[in-house]
């Protein structure tokens, strides 16, 4: 689906994604609508929902011809029963309102990409997981309850919208692995504040694998995405090239310009999380995952390799330092 314009709604684009994709579509000339819980003044529109039942807000995807559902309470919380329930109920009911108003409808959008993860395979060493191929996880030997967990909340998540009948919309579920940005409070801006703190070393043993992407390739492929008329279920949005924890925390530290990085154990990561009231299978699960289809279907990364993403993204860290940023 090509046009000079389009009308693209994000339900959940106020956080770090969400804002890092509204600046792309509308530097391409695309009015962005923003549905958002804590409605905040933008450069887009921006307009109120709660995520959860039908208002005011389906009117604005109706007509629309773009929806990129990126709803979701933040996983960077320990697991506990009142933020598990929020973790999985704020994407299984934000899914079911946006596929609710979808179906309601009299102008239908052309087509529905909704945010999934990368998380949701198997933790591994060994062969990558695209997806054709890839083994998802839940039931790996060894790992933590709140591990499988997360592979539930990204089932059930999968679930929801597969369920959902939209016969005149196109469904892309992103499978996204984290999104590399220099956006205040982002992963990269709180690594890169730990590298600067002489903290950066490997976590655990490093060999778990990093999936990632930098941001303007996760724009250009949300792009690619919509342009595609024949691209329907599962996309990895990830770089080609992941690579085991400790070989990116290096590459990290060399764009930075620091030699030396002081490596956290497991129980250190453990105590850590702890006061942080975060979880350590952020840092210490192993993705390894590839982009399969985007790389068959002929899609071009602009940052494919980790040590050059890395010391671009230093880059515009200190230039968005330097001079005020856009929201």
């Amino acid at each position: 689906m090509k046009a000079n314009s389009l009308k693209v709604v994000l339900p959940g684009g106020s956080g770090q994604v969400g804002r890092i994709l509204a600046r792309a579509l509308q530097n391409d000339g695309h009015r962005v609508v923003v549905l958002s819980r804590s409605p905040e003044e933008a450069p887009w529109d921006v307009v109120p929902w709660d995520g959860k039942t039908l208002g005011e807000w389906a009117d604005e995807i109706d007509g629309a011809d773009v929806v990129v559902n990126l709803a979701g309470h933040t996983v960077n919380c320990r697991y506990g029963a009142a933020n598990r329930a929020r973790i999985l109920s704020s994407r299984v009911d934000s899914t079911r309102a946006v596929g609710a108003a979808i179906q309601a409808a009299r102008r239908p959008p052309a087509v529905w990409l909704q945010a999934g993860t990368a998380t949701i395979y198997r933790h591994t060493y060994d062969a990558p997981n695209d997806e054709t191929s890839g083994v998802l996880g839940g039931n790996e030997p060894g790992v933590p309850d709140t591990w499988r967990f997360s592979i539930d909340v990204a089932t059930a998540w999968e679930r929801t919208l597969n369920e959902i009948d939209v016969p005149s919309t196109r469904k892309v579920n992103l499978r996204s692995a984290m999104v590399m940005s220099p956006d205040r409070d982002g992963v990269f801006d709180v690594l890169s504040g730990l590298v600067r703190r002489g903290l950066g070393g490997r976590s655990g043993d490093g060999r778990q694998y990093v999936s990632w992407i930098h941001h303007e390739d996760f724009a250009r492929a949300v792009r690619w995405l919509i342009d595609r008329d024949d691209v329907t279920g599962d996309v990895n949005v990830c770089s080609p090239h992941p690579l085991p924890n400790a070989e990116f925390m290096r590459a990290l530290r060399d764009a930075w310009g620091k030699r030396i990085g002081l490596p956290a154990t497991r129980w250190m990561l453990e105590v850590g999380a702890l006061f942080l009231r975060t979880e350590t299978e952020l840092v210490l699960k192993s993705r390894r995952v590839v982009p399969g289809r985007l790389l068959d279907a002929g899609f071009v990364f602009r940052h494919p390799e980790w040590p050059a993403a890395a010391r671009e993204l230093v880059a515009e860290w200190r230039a968005g330092r330097a001079s005020p940023s856009p929201s």
